[in-house]
């Protein structure tokens, strides 16, 4: 059915394109193959008309919000036509300086894995047209750095679909604190990588309030669901700072806890002050936010939460919930 009707919108679309004159919804009718084998030539039954003219005006709607206009041409006697002048779908010319160009180039070398391989390398092409100096090679080793996001999550291309089509999913979701995973139903707005993980902002239906989801705690598959989104999508998508913001990141106080020595680098990275305790334990200062329980726990025995009380209770109130499963 996605293929019937994605040929359908694409026979239309050429229709209106290449028409110099308005057609008329029984002309288009009679030329496009999938209406005719759908509901036979426009002098049909009533009852064949009406469900063309409610699938016509849905496919008019898909086309007009895949970016083609469609004018719609009253003439003398009074029927209406429909057509789609080349003029007014045609997109400007795209000139790049050369900065951009290389910048375009780099940020396609980025995506030089998985199944974006493919249309990064197609759209290199196209900035070679548009202007990329020929000297300037973004796939070659000209620094000590290589720019790469890693993907290795399996739910990645189904969300950034998901994201893109602005479709409803569901999946299965492990959080830090929690034995099993739940099943979350979820508007996807965006994917950011942050610090070497992915991350998915979007709509929590479920709680009703937006979340912020890591994808490697995503098991099994993610599924499509049906309908219109019931949240409206914001201009801009926090993630890294709401990712920060949970992580602690964003902070106006300050904790105490006993590390294991050897154990818990990226604690030690945030740290203001270590002090060695002996005994196989050093004692850090770290910023206190919002979250930050939820990422001790993470670390397990190897983490001991000295103070604040509040923050230490939170941390055993977690891993009290997790022993229970």
């Amino acid at each position: 059915m996605a293929i019937a009707k994605a040929e359908r919108l694409m026979n239309l679309a050429l229709c209106l394109l290449g028409t110099r004159r308005p057609l008329s919804k029984r002309e288009l009718r009679d030329s496009i193959e999938a209406y005719v084998e759908a509901f036979g030539p426009g002098n049909g039954a009533s009852g064949s008309d009406d469900s063309f003219n409610r699938m016509f005006e849905r496919d008019k709607d898909d086309l007009r919000e895949l970016g083609l206009v469609i004018e719609t041409v009253e003439s003398l006697d009074g029927e209406i036509g429909y057509m789609a002048r080349r003029d007014s779908n045609r997109l400007p010319p795209i000139t790049l300086d050369a900065e951009e160009a290389a910048a375009l180039g780099l940020a396609a070398k980025v995506w030089q894995q998985a199944r974006l391989a493919g249309a990064a390398s197609g759209a290199l092409q196209k900035l070679r047209a548009a202007g990329l100096p020929e000297d300037v090679d973004p796939y070659g080793s000209h620094g000590a750095l290589e720019p790469r996001i890693p993907v290795h999550e399996a739910a990645f291309e189904p969300l950034m679909l998901a994201c893109r089509d602005r479709r409803p999913v569901a999946f299965d979701y492990r959080k830090a604190t929690a034995a099993h995973p739940e099943q979350r139903h979820v508007e996807p707005w965006a994917l950011e990588c942050w610090r070497g993980h992915w991350y998915l902002a979007g709509w929590d239906r479920d709680r009703g309030a937006e979340r912020v989801f890591r994808l490697s705690r995503i098991t099994g598959k993610v599924r499509s669901r049906g309908g219109r989104y019931t949240a409206d999508v914001p201009d801009v998508v926090t993630v890294r700072e709401t990712v920060a913001g949970w992580a602690g990141e964003i902070a106006d106080r300050s904790a105490r806890i006993r590390l294991r020595a050897g154990a818990g680098y990226p604690l030690r990275a945030k740290a203001t002050s270590v002090r060695e305790l002996g005994d196989g334990w050093d004692e850090l200062e770290i910023p206190y936010g919002h979250g930050l329980d939820a990422w001790l726990v993470e670390f397990g025995p190897d983490v001991v939460v000295l103070e604040p009380a509040e923050l230490r209770a939170d941390v055993v109130d977690r891993l009290r919930a997790v022993a229970k499963g």
